[in-house]
């Protein structure tokens, strides 16, 4: 299985600090929270990772390299000047991402879920990561039961921006800047995604107070 970082944002939130570094590149107790990703991604025994670039994508690319320190191999596609959000990038990135399911996780999250678990996956179309709802999100997103996910019900919880999608979620979609969440939905008014939900450690690093929040916790 290979993997997917979504790491093109602009991270508007998290002016100015992103004004000189992108976001993946931020650090977290003086490593970069995209190392963590591709640390997690090493263990877990992928080998093959596509990560988008967009703002200040030289500066991702040249010092994550060829992802030979972490024994991966990094291939990038590039969004530059403008990102494609979640659906285009993913789109863009398919023929590096294979015939087969493949593990998408967004690159401004902070989190210790097991990777190695989602290579196990049956996935014929999707399967998302879920995870008790935060002070933000307090609504949640999506519902989970029975293993099925759906937009709406009683057990709401929130997306991790971790999941597992087939390529077959895109058949039909065009080049150019589109979510990928239309695309899921639409799958789940059809019962096609799957899901889990993860209690362990786990943050949005959207805003400077969640990472100064982040930094405060894991000190």
């Amino acid at each position: 299985m290979r993997a997917m970082i979504l790491a093109a944002g602009r991270g508007e939130r998290l002016r100015p600090l992103t004004d000189q570094v992108p976001k993946p590149l931020v650090e977290i107790h003086g490593k970069p929270l995209i190392e963590y990703h591709l640390e997690n991604l090493a263990g877990a025994g992928f080998r093959q990772v596509v990560i988008n670039q967009g703002h200040l994508g030289d500066l991702l690319q040249r010092g994550l390299g060829d992802g030979s320190r972490w024994g991966i191999n990094i291939h990038w596609s590039d969004e530059q000047p403008e990102a494609l959000e979640t659906g285009g990038g993913i789109f863009q990135a398919l023929p590096q991402l294979g015939a087969a399911p493949f593990l998408v996780v967004n690159g401004d999250v902070w989190t210790d879920f097991p990777f190695a678990r989602l290579r196990a996956v049956k996935c014929d179309w999707a399967h998302l990561v879920l995870v008790p709802n935060p002070e933000h999100n307090p609504d949640g997103d999506f519902s989970l039961t029975g293993g099925r996910i759906r937009q709406r019900g009683e057990n709401m919880l929130t997306f991790s921006g971790v999941g597992v999608y087939n390529p077959r979620l895109f058949d039909g979609c065009l080049p150019g800047k589109f979510s990928v969440v239309p695309l899921l939905q639409s799958a789940m008014e059809q019962h096609l995604v799957t899901g889990e939900c993860f209690s362990g450690n786990w943050d949005d690093i959207g805003t400077l107070e969640r990472l100064e929040s982040v930094r405060r916790s894991y000190s």
